[in-house]
């Protein structure tokens, strides 16, 4: 793909910004995917040297796959581009700016399905016993590393959480997931406790004006961004925070909990989706019979 950058075209301005409206109003992307969404588009016009979206037809598509692989792009990339084109032009056919849709026979390639890493409980104990504690930024930390894996959240759903979210005395906090979806979630008992050691002692730290009642604060006293999550995660538990999403799952049900239950508790539509968690913890059982058992 030609490095050149292009000026785009009004018109594939003018496609993009409406499809960008649809993709934030109607359907609530996150921010980074609904730039990965444009992004990709925009691969295409200037692989196509800013011809318009709309004329282009299933030959145009293929050479610039073709093009992608070539350029030792990832299988995994490959198949994230080609959702966003399908995602567009079949909005370009609702929107009867094409009578026929390029993407209508292009196929995505199949991946290996890649299961997610998975801490154990004894790594878990671990990372919250090194958190220092003692201090406003340690119990704010082990908090949020409490209710990621403790609860299952994700950060753009940690990030969001208000006071008014909360229902500690009850046992459970409410999350809005994706598809400004409302969630209601159990809390354990430990962050339960860390979260009213946080907001008792070391939120009040954080606050000014700008805090506007969200429960994790950055030193400015703003809403905690996502990066900053990651950060946190990264330097407290070695890893990211969707792991200790996965880990979440997999502990449960490794301890017996039903299919259904978790994948309401991650807000699942496709029990497809949570079906994943199952082949992790058969590969965990398949690890721990091997270390236990004398012939393994």
């Amino acid at each position: 793909m030609s490095g050149v950058e292009i000026e785009i075209s009004q018109q594939n301005k003018e496609l993009i910004d409406e499809f960008s409206t649809v993709l934030s109003v109607d359907r609530s992307l996150s921010n980074n995917t609904l730039g990965a969404y444009i992004s990709d588009l925009k691969k295409l016009i200037i692989f196509c040297e800013n011809q318009d979206l709309t004329t282009l037809n299933k030959h145009h598509i293929l050479a610039f796959i073709n093009n992608l692989k070539n350029a030792g792009l990832s299988s995994r990339s490959i198949a994230r581009i080609i959702s966003s084109l399908k995602t567009f032009y079949k909005q370009q056919v609702l929107n009867e700016t094409i009578s026929s849709n390029p993407m209508q026979s292009i196929k995505t390639p199949k991946l290996p399905q890649k299961l997610p890493d998975v801490l154990s409980h004894e790594e878990i104990t671990a990372i919250m016993e090194a958190i220092d504690y003692s201090k406003p930024a340690g119990v704010r930390e082990k908090t949020i590393v409490m209710l990621l894996y403790g609860s299952g959240l994700r950060v753009s759903e940690l990030v969001s959480l208000k006071l008014n979210n909360l229902f500690l005395d009850e046992g459970f906090i409410k999350v809005l997931g994706k598809g400004n979806k409302e969630r209601v979630l159990p809390v354990t008992s430990r962050a339960y406790d860390s979260i009213n050691k946080y907001i008792e002692h070391s939120r009040n730290i954080f606050v000014n004006e700008k805090s506007n009642s969200y429960l994790f604060l950055g030193v400015r006293g703003g809403q905690l961004s996502d990066r900053e999550i990651r950060r946190i995660v990264k330097l407290r538990a070695g890893t990211f925070p969707h792991s200790l999403l996965h880990t979440f799952a997999t502990h449960l049900l490794d301890g017996g909990a039903d299919l259904r239950i978790v994948q309401e508790l991650l807000g699942h539509n496709d029990p497809s989706t949570t079906q994943i968690y199952t082949h992790v913890s058969k590969k965990q059982m398949k690890k721990k019979y091997e270390q236990s058992h004398p012939r393994g």
